[in-house]
Order: C-alpha cells, then structure tokens, then sequence
C-alpha cells in the first residue's frame, strides 16, 4: 500500500498529505493508465514548492478501482511511479504514495472490506506519521472531497479543500494561512 521514496527515518518534517485524483490531477473515473493522466494547473509546481519548503510529499488516494476489478495494484504502483519520473524533470517529487485498494462492496473478493485505510479514515495518514520522519506540526492535507477533510482530522492535522484553479496558487495560500515561508517561484 506505500512505495516510499527516499524519505528514509532522518530529520523529522512535516508533511503535505495530498489526495491525488482531483488535487494532482484531472478526476477521471477509475485513472490507472499514464496515457490518461492530465495534471491539475500548477500541480507540478506545487509539489516542488513544497519539496524546496521542506516538507516531505505524501500522496493518500482511496483505489476502489482495484477492489472493483477495474485494474489491479501494479497499474496503481505503475502510474504512481510514471507520475514521480515526470515530477522528476521538474525539479519535484513525490516521497512516498500510500493508498488503499478496500471497498466495502468490491467485486474482487479479497478486497472486499471496510478499512481503516480507506478515507475519511485517517489509517493512511497515521501509517505514512509512524513509517516516515513526519514531523506532526505544521503538516497538513490538501483533498477535494470532505472523506479527504475528515480523514486528515482524524488524523489531527489541518485540512484544505481544493474545489479547482491552480494548484500551486492553493499551496502557496495554504503555507501563508500556516505561517510557512513560501518559496520564491522559478
């Protein structure tokens, strides 16, 4: 469920949870493959401000697409590591991806489940606080439906709702509100 990156047990952070599908990129039903994937506006330049403000990046994505037998969890860790290699020629990354591919109701037997992982449960957020140096103060999640909000809360950290418009001018509003330095642009 977590394929982290090289953010390794060092030096606590805090961290920007991010909900993917309608904050990092266009919401399309059950999105597994890369030649479907559309970035938000400003997405990419979001995720490297946040990586020059020092906070580690942590995605958190409900999957219900694999519990409903739409694609399984290698297209999720396929597209998962497409969207860090394009991050990459932009100067930005990803540190670690986590997301639950449960559903009460799925057609795939296995992952016919409630989960604790499964937003507006907080699992994946407090996994991804005890597996990687996540400094609690001052992190934050970003999603756009209020399963992201209550997760995030459950979790005791600030949520922000993103309805649309640009991601990065979001990110920048949220560091402010939050009394963070806000990169300079490049």
């Amino acid at each position: 469920m977590t394929a982290p990156t090289g953010a390794g047990k060092s030096a606590q952070r805090p961290a920007a949870f991010l909900d993917r599908d309608g904050v990092l990129n266009v919401d399309i039903a059950y999105l597994h493959r890369a030649e479907d994937f559309f970035w938000i506006e400003g997405a990419m330049e979001a995720v490297r401000t946040l990586n020059t403000a020092g906070y580690l990046v942590i995605v958190t994505t409900n999957q219900s697409g694999v519990a409903r037998g739409f694609y399984d969890e290698a297209a999720v860790d396929a597209l998962h590591a497409w969207m860090n290699e394009e991050l990459s020629r932009h100067g930005a990354h990803i540190d670690a991806f986590y997301y639950c591919p449960h559903h009460p109701q799925a057609t795939v037997a296995r992952y016919a489940r409630d989960c604790s992982n499964r937003k507006p449960a907080p699992g994946m957020l407090l996994r991804a606080m005890r597996e990687l140096p996540v400094r609690k103060e001052g992190s934050f999640a970003i999603g756009d439906k209020d399963s992201d909000l209550e997760a995030a809360r459950r979790a005791g950290i600030p949520a922000y709702l993103f309805k649309r418009g640009n991601l990065l001018t979001f990110v920048e509003q949220v560091l402010e509100e939050l009394g963070r330095p806000v990169p300079a642009r490049s």
